[in-house]
């Protein structure tokens, strides 16, 4: 991790920390092709250099979450639309076992939207 992405993470309280750690270290290792870096001030992570997902707490909660930049194309119970047109978050409890199987499947299906050229990489 560089500094940045250090400060990020190594701030936050525990459970919320080892939560977002675990969740830094599923996304990674989902594709040899997935990379980190920080927008907007939150770790992003980047399929060949095209965003696809973000990790982020809730304000009110400081509960972890994990943004699909693409969440409009998935559709799973457990994703969160909101107000969003493109984008849909899943809500991680730090206090629980943390759902990997789900986690790992939503990922996949959303770096599938990049695999198989449904969003267009540069």
């Amino acid at each position: 991790m560089n500094q940045e992405l250090d400060t990020f993470y190594l701030k936050k309280e525990e459970p919320s920390k080892s939560c977002l750690l675990v969740l830094r270290s599923i996304i990674l290792s989902q594709d040899d092709n997935v990379t980190e870096t920080r927008k907007y001030g939150m770790p992003c992570f980047c399929y060949k250099k095209k965003m696809f997902c973000y990790l982020w707490t809730d304000k009110n909660t400081d509960e972890p979450y994990i943004l699909m930049v693409e969440g409009k194309h998935l559709d799973h119970p457990m994703l969160e639309e909101g107000n969003r047109s493109r984008m849909k978050i899943f809500r991680v409890n730090p206090n629980e076992d943390i759902p990997i199987e789900v986690i790992a499947s939503l990922l996949n299906d959303a770096l599938d939207l990049y695999r198989k050229g449904i969003i267009k990489i540069m």
